[in-house]
């Protein structure tokens, strides 16, 4: 199995967040070797200077954690990440178009910025805790119609985050056809081993090193 640092995405998304502590976020992920560093988009820029010389990537958060804003405005946020040195984009569906059924404007959603990421990756994540097992099927289905590389299960910031039994049927529904994230309530190592386990190509957490240490 690939080493259980690569799988993991290095998460400080708190609104309280100082740049001190995205530094220190930084040295952390370079220090153990871990996949990315994710932040808020405010601090792109920050991240990818201290991540420079690295192999560490730089993952940019959009229209979160609600994803209820514009889609221009996702869009805006997804390019002024770029221009900041972003590699990838983790950006939340609109739930609210999901619930009301009004597919074409999903696709839209995630399309707009799918279309401003040429060669970068895209993960959407549809909030797994909001969604009942059939709108967690349409949501994966539609995120991949509409261009994404990842389906991620959450942002961490609603009732509850990742389960076994929710990745479980994105990658039943997604086939192989995009990779899978889950993130929101992964803090130990078993827990980690569980998800890879069952297939999944990358874990958001804020507990990495404890994952990694067991400490």
């Amino acid at each position: 199995m690939t080493h259980l640092s690569s799988y993991i995405d290095h998460t400080l998304l708190k609104p309280t967040a100082t740049e001190a502590e995205i530094i220190k976020l930084c040295e952390e992920a370079k220090k153990f070797r871990f996949f990315s560093v994710c932040t808020n988009s405010y601090f792109t820029a920050l991240t990818k200077e201290h991540t420079k010389n690295s192999n560490v990537k730089v993952c940019t958060v959009v229209g979160f954690p609600l994803g209820a804003m514009s889609t221009e405005a996702k869009v805006y946020e997804t390019i002024q990440a770029m221009k900041d040195g972003t590699d990838e984009i983790d950006m939340v569906i609109n739930l609210g178009l999901l619930k009301a059924k009004d597919y074409t404007g999903v696709v839209r959603d995630i399309a707009s910025v799918k279309n401003r990421l040429p060669n970068n990756v895209l993960k959407v994540i549809i909030e797994t805790c909001y969604l009942t097992d059939d709108e967690i099927i349409k949501a994966c289905e539609l995120s991949i119609q509409a261009g994404a590389d990842f389906i991620k299960t959450s942002t961490g910031f609603g009732p509850h985050g990742a389960t076994l039994e929710h990745v479980k049927l994105m990658k039943t529904t997604s086939n192989g056809r995009v990779k899978i994230k889950a993130s929101g309530g992964i803090k130990d190592f078993k827990t980690a081993i569980e998800y890879i386990k069952i297939g999944v190509d990358r874990i958001g957490t804020s507990a990495g090193i404890t994952i990694v240490t067991g400490k």
